[in-house]
């Protein structure tokens, strides 16, 4: 059997479904022979590969650099799962859209500041903020959605295990875990 080449990345979001990954304990000694982690921040790889079976994207899509990020993800990977409802809706990260980019750069760099007085916002390390954040399916064709915040364990346990086992991945399973 031929392991699955799989990437996992966490764009604008609180990296809480990527604890959930991590939450599978055990459950990972047993799924790891059979995947080859290729792009995570679980590991030290600095680009994106090509021909990644799957990829789990965590986060909302919020700065120009995670627009870039996706496109290239979706270029180089048959399959993305939208883990997390960061990466499905937006959640906590979209109510940035109820202000405005310029209202919460203002609030963070300025208002808040104890040290820029300048009244200028950081510009070479902060990436340029899109005016709306948005889910991942609103800039590239998303193959599965994983709800949760976070994404419960099991869930994604069972989502990994029917992908290794090339068996239909029972949306119905994965319901019962939210509960």
């Amino acid at each position: 059997m031929q392991k699955i080449r799989l990437a996992t990345i966490w764009l604008d979001g609180c990296s809480g479904c990527h604890m959930s990954i991590l939450d599978m304990d055990e459950r990972l000694l047993e799924i790891a022979p059979f995947l080859d982690v290729v792009y995570s921040p679980y590991v030290d790889t600095k680009e994106f590969p090509k021909d990644v079976d799957l990829t789990i994207v965590e986060g909302a899509l919020s700065t120009d650099h995670d627009i870039k990020m996706i496109k290239k993800i979706r270029e180089n990977s048959k399959l993305i799962l939208a883990l997390g409802d960061c990466a499905i809706t937006g959640n906590i990260s979209a109510m940035k859209n109820l202000f405005g980019s310029d209202e919460v750069l203002k609030k963070g760099y300025l208002d808040l500041a104890n040290l820029n007085k300048s009244g200028k916002y950081p510009s070479k390390i902060v990436p340029k903020l899109l005016d709306k954040v948005i889910p991942l399916h609103e800039a590239v064709k998303v193959d599965f959605f994983l709800p949760g915040c976070p994404t419960p364990a099991d869930a994604i346990y069972e989502v990994i295990k029917s992908l290794i086992e090339g068996r239909e991945i029972n949306i119905h399973q994965l319901t019962r875990f939210g509960k």
